[in-house]
């Protein structure tokens, strides 16, 4: 079962729109070294959104050869068309990734039976484990908790990443599928609180920042010392508000060029560098936890 901190990791990219491929494997070295459980590679936050197609394959690649099979890689294979997902899923399984991560289909807002048919269809055209993602703020559609249970029958749908927030929804999809049915919070905010109460772990924004502190709050929640993680947690709140005061990967990237660990904050448009002041908010946020210094 995939559990742990897993890093929804974010797409390097220089100021002429190239892939950053230098600062890409720096940061993959930094993961493993840090103690991150796995790599989610072009995802929300690598800015699957904007990577053309070959592109998106190309650095899900660049990722898979970077780790060297040191830690689980996950690959985004999420599109509102179900084909094109199928054809990303066919590709990408041509690589030594150990699964897939699906989004619910965004801006076409299909029905419940239109999302299984959907998530059926993409596990069925390889052989790799997916997990789906629910993340409703983004997609409008919502993934009920009925429909994960009828999902969670197919053999190669293994867990589900939840981005909602919510907390009961935890308990209602625990109570619907197998004990080996992966659970993980895709909110960092309420990612100690997931874990604490039973969830097998986070696939984290927060972790392209901080992956060592999350990977030993992944550690201690799932040895049980739920003080410990919190105690782990209660130190990263302000920085799991920060991340999000513009739409992620904004802040995540400027983040990590302050940080000196990627050579450019640079997003692909219509996403932009962030405001002033939330430059400021993240870089204060950055110095109080000594992770840059003024």
């Amino acid at each position: 079962m995939f559990k742990g901190s897993f890093v929804a990791l974010v797409t390097p990219m220089l100021a002429s729109g190239e892939i950053d491929k230098d600062s890409l494997q720096n940061l993959v070295e930094w993961h493993i070294e840090s103690g991150s459980h796995g790599l989610v590679a072009v995802g929300t936050t690598g800015e699957s959104a904007t990577l053309p197609m070959d592109e998106h394959i190309e650095v899900v690649k660049l990722i898979v050869d970077y780790a060297q099979g040191r830690i689980p890689v996950i690959a985004g294979n999420g599109a509102n068309a179900t084909d094109e997902a199928i054809f990303l899923s066919q590709e990408m399984a041509k690589f030594a990734i150990d699964g897939f991560l699906s989004v619910v289909p965004y801006y076409n807002k299909p029905q419940q039976r239109g999302m299984i048919a959907h998530f059926e269809a993409i596990a069925s055209a390889t052989d790799l484990p997916l997990l789906l993602y629910n993340v409703p703020s983004r997609t409008v559609a919502d993934l009920k908790t009925e429909s994960v249970a009828q999902l969670a029958k197919h053999a190669n749908i293994v867990g589900l990443k939840d981005a909602t927030g919510d907390l009961n929804r935890l308990a209602e999809t625990k109570a619907v599928v197998d004990n080996n049915f992966a659970l993980f919070s895709g909110d960092d905010g309420s990612g100690c609180d997931y874990l604490c109460q039973g969830g097998h772990g986070v696939i984290s924004v927060t972790a392209n920042i901080v992956p060592q502190t999350m990977s030993e709050m992944c550690d201690a929640a799932l040895a049980n010392d739920f003080a410990l993680a919190k105690k782990l947690d209660e130190k990263l709140v302000g920085l799991h508000k920060e991340l999000f005061v513009e739409p992620n990967p904004v802040m995540p990237k400027w983040a990590l060029y302050k940080m000196g660990k990627i050579k450019d904050p640079c997003l692909r448009l219509p996403m932009v560098l962030p405001e002033l002041n939330s430059q400021k908010l993240i870089e204060q946020r950055l110095s109080q936890l000594g992770l840059i210094h003024p």
